[in-house]
This record gives C-alpha cells, structure tokens and sequence, in this order.
C-alpha cells in the first residue's frame, strides 16, 4: 500500500480502575458519579486520561484513583486487568482505556474529589444485574475484573486477607461466597480446604462460640498458592448470562 493511501489515527489513552472490596459481607465496587459530559450524572469507574504524553500508565491509574475517591496510593495494590478499545466505546473519539483491578479488605468509605460528583461503594450484583447502570462499556469491564477477582480466590490464598487474624472456617466461607456469588455446600467446602496444605493451619486450641457448638479457630497458612484449587460451583445458564456483563 502506498504511502499517501492511509492517514494515521488519533487515539486517546484512559485508565479505569476496578476496586473491590467486601461490605457487609457482600461484594462491592467502587463506583463514582461523573461530574460532567459525556454521561453526566451516570455512575462509572474512577479513571481518566493520561495528564501528558510521560506519565507512567501505573501512576496515571493511582493519580485519578487519588483525585476522584481520595484513597491513596498505599491502600491498594494495582494490577493490569485488561485493555479495552472497540471502536465506539466512547462518544469523544477513539479511546483505549487500560483498566486496573484491585482487591483489598478494609477499604474505606472513598471521598468524591475534584473529578466526580460523588464515590460509593456499590453492590457488585447490581452493576452485573442491570440494576445500577454504568456509563460506556464499564459494566463489561467490572465484569471482568469479578471474574478475574473469582479466579483468584479458586488458585490462591487471598480469601484469608478478608478474615480477622483467626477465623473460623464458617467465616472464611463466607468470604467466598460473596465473592463468587453462590451458595457452598458447607461439608464440601471444609473437605476441600483441609486438603490443601498450608492453606489454613489451626491457631491454637481456641474455639469461637457460634449458634451450635464453639468452632475451631484458624489463620492463613505459609501457602500462597492453592493446590488443588477451590474450584466455584457449576453456575446455571442463567447465573452464567447475568454474569457476562454485556450491554
């Protein structure tokens, strides 16, 4: 192809965060309302554009976590989920957003700042149900990072995060079905955590009262990654469409 038959095209680069955490034993992510065009008044992730063509895409994604919840750096670890550039996705133009995913236990109530009209922590089941709607393709994008963030509790340790220092293994159950979403056959669950070595190790012989007899009490174990892995139970087809996020 000749030279002169192609121009070059303009793109615009965001980064969009997905923040998760668990609030009253549900699974929540931050959301903010934007403060102005296109989709005012709309919730949607935190995130925002590059601020010049040298900012790092990590420090872009903590600055506007910053300018738009105020929770800072040091509260959350941020990784690359995945980018995201269909064309159309955005009304202003061409625009690929890297989102970055976190999950964190005892976040914070987030504060709007100068970015957003207000932050919240929402329910995760009802961005994926449609209930609370999102601006641009972001419902795909929690979507994704839910997913992600299941994955995570099925290979590694970091349920445990979610627990006092010791727990029993009712509590940590309960970690994991807020994240997944499902319901956990109690006698399964504690069968497959005793297999995994290193997993959880007993914290002395304490025990918590509960509504039957007191539980046994345990903490994280030196075993990051789980094998074998906590695999989710099977979801339905209808759990499986609602959790695709589409639009």
């Amino acid at each position: 192809m000749a030279p002169d038959a192609w121009s070059p095209v303009s793109v615009l680069l965001t980064v969009d965060l997905v923040i998760l955490t668990l609030r009253e034993e549900r699974l929540c992510v931050l959301l903010v309302e934007r403060g102005e065009d296109p989709f005012q008044g709309m919730r949607a992730l935190p995130g925002g554009f590059l601020n010049h063509a040298g900012e790092q895409i990590l420090d872009a994604a903590h600055r506007e976590l910053s300018e738009e919840t105020a929770l800072v750096a040091g509260s959350v670890h941020l990784e690359q989920l995945a980018t995201y550039g269909d064309a159309g996705r955005d009304p202003r133009g061409r625009v690929v957003s890297v989102a970055h995913l976190a999950i964190a236990p005892g976040l914070p109530d987030p504060v709007a700042g100068t970015d957003a009209r207000d932050a919240a922590w929402v329910p995760a089941d009802a961005v994926l149900s449609g209930e609370v709607r999102l601006a641009f393709d972001h419902r795909r994008i929690v979507a994704d990072g839910i997913e992600c963030a299941r994955r995570k509790l099925e290979f590694s340790s970091l349920a445990t995060a979610f627990c006092r220092e010791s727990f029993t293994i009712a509590e940590l159950q309960q970690v994991y079905e807020a994240v997944w979403g499902a319901d956990i056959d109690t006698r399964n669950f504690y069968r497959k955590v005793q297999a995994v070595k290193g997993f959880i190790v007993p914290a002395g012989s304490g025990r918590r009262a509960t509504g039957g007899r007191p539980a046994r009490l345990y903490r994280a174990g030196p075993q990051a990654v789980l094998s074998p892995p906590l695999t989710r139970p099977a979801l339905s087809l209808a759990e499986e469409e609602l959790g695709k996020g589409g639009e």
